[in-house]
């Protein structure tokens, strides 16, 4: 019962057969910052496993308010059955640094390429390094200071997706002194 959570929408591409992929998820963090690593859990029967598996590269595309519908869509349709790119009508875009597919509507997308895989019962663990980080540049000021909180983000909490709300305060802001 660890909420709220990140929800994201990760892009893959079968490396065998060239289809693409968007899985919706919310398991999933930042483990390390040097070398940036990040881990995405998968239920073993989800359609994208075994492509995750093949491709061992994959690409997290941060969701936003604009993009609830789609991720949820992408969350309850499978693949096997649908393009989920076509039927989210998603702009489909290629990462730079790996073979796989990035969603264009995500403000972030992390390309990554898997350095472990975890066995842990019902899900398996994607530990991947971050090798590439592509922004929708509509959030860079004129200094070319990125600001991701202006995007929306979505978080996930207990079957619900959530805006982010009121900021409370910044990293630090508890021992700064006051002026």
């Amino acid at each position: 019962m660890l909420y709220p959570l990140p929800v994201i929408m990760v892009s893959v591409r079968d490396p065998q057969t060239r289809k693409d992929n968007i899985i919706t998820l919310a398991w999933t963090g930042t483990i390390c910052s040097d070398p940036p690593m990040v881990s995405i859990s998968v239920r073993k029967e989800r359609f994208s496993h075994p492509m995750l598996m093949a491709a061992k590269e994959f690409v997290i595309n941060l969701t936003t308010k604009e993009l609830a519908f789609a991720t949820d869509l992408c969350g309850v349709k499978s693949g096997r059955d649908v393009d989920k790119f076509e039927l989210a009508h998603l702009t489909k875009g290629e990462a730079s640094k790996i073979d796989a597919p990035l969603i264009m509507e995500s403000p972030v997308n992390l390309e990554c390429r898997v350095e472990q895989v975890l066995e842990l019962g019902s899900h398996d663990m994607f530990i991947a390094k971050v090798i590439g980080v592509d922004i929708d540049e509509n959030y860079l000021d004129e200094n070319g200071k990125f600001h991701l909180n202006d995007s929306d983000l979505l978080a996930y909490s207990h079957g619900e997706y959530f805006n982010l709300g009121e900021k409370l305060g910044t990293f630090g802001y508890s021992v700064r002194k006051k002026k």
